[in-house]
């Protein structure tokens, strides 16, 4: 499979200007899955995969699958991820596998073929990855990403309850998110120096507050996109990305799934509503 010409940093920041800045989370949770009035099994799973592939293709930048959703039906979910997969990347829509794959040595080295290499069966556009094992125990994946113009987004900043305990503690002085923050700006050092968005990306939660700046964390300085999960139904609001990442706004994804898919199941009213939260977010950037 040849890489595309363009890096995944560049290929982001031309959709995000076309679409929006919007990150549709396709997360058939068993839940919304019901909601639609649909079974929780393999067909609902097919059905309700498929009205959000036809609703956000080419009407999105990039969508954010959540692969544990379709994991838990085996391997036929497995199939139907990767179906949708191709099909939104057949319609022009960036895929963002939501994954959060870490390891070390040939594990991490597999990780990276599977999700990023170039023979993957369904590669998307770019994968989450876990750091906490440390971050160049993500080399495989970060090489694979750059080698076949796709991108990583690494956890730094994440909005559960635990997080703080790890990413806030300090060694010699730095704190593990920072230690992120610095790895990811120095994969985007070259992307930054043609004027370029990196394609080394981090995950920030839209409901943090003011942890980054109480970490002294220079997000903007990380010239990569920052993914916000949060948004919507799980508290986090447009007013309150500004406040978590200040001069780093233009980089930000803002993730919304459940807000947007409890729009469902009809392919029109889920447009609308990424219309209207895409509509909310450009009056903030801008």
């Amino acid at each position: 499979m040849t890489a595309p010409t363009a890096t995944f940093g560049q290929r982001l920041r031309t959709a995000m200007a076309e679409h929006g800045p919007l990150c549709a989370g396709l997360d058939p949770h068993q839940s919304l899955v019901e909601s639609w009035g649909l079974t929780y099994d393999l067909h609902g799973l097919r059905a309700f995969t498929g009205a959000c592939v036809e609703a956000f293709g080419g009407h999105v930048g990039i969508v954010k699958p959540q692969s544990a959703f379709f994991e838990v039906f085996g391997s036929a979910g497995i199939a139907v991820l990767e179906e949708a997969i191709r099909d939104l990347r057949a319609a022009g829509t960036l895929v963002l596998l939501d994954a959060k794959r870490g390891d070390i040595g040939s594990t991490m080295s597999a990780y990276a073929a599977a999700y990023l290499g170039s023979s993957a069966s369904a590669p998307a556009d770019a994968l989450t990855v876990s750091p906490y094992l440390g971050f160049e125990s993500l080399r495989p994946a970060l090489d694979a990403a750059a080698d076949n113009g796709r991108g990583v987004f690494v956890l730094a900043l994440t909005s559960n309850p635990e997080g703080p305990s790890v990413q806030h503690a300090r060694h010699d002085g730095v704190s593990v998110a920072e230690s992120m923050v610095v790895g990811a700006a120095a994969e985007n050092a070259a992307a930054l120096a043609t004027g370029d968005l990196g394609s080394t990306g981090l995950v920030v939660g839209a409901t943090i507050g003011t942890a980054a700046h109480d970490l002294g964390l220079d997000l903007a300085g990380v010239n990569g996109p920052l993914l916000a999960p949060g948004v919507g139904a799980q508290g986090g609001t447009p007013e309150g990305l500004r406040r978590v990442f200040g001069d780093a706004l233009p980089n930000v994804l803002p993730a919304s799934s459940r807000e947007v898919l409890a729009a469902g199941p009809g392919v029109p009213d889920l447009r609308a509503a990424v219309a209207r939260t895409n509509e909310d977010l450009a009056r903030l950037l801008h």
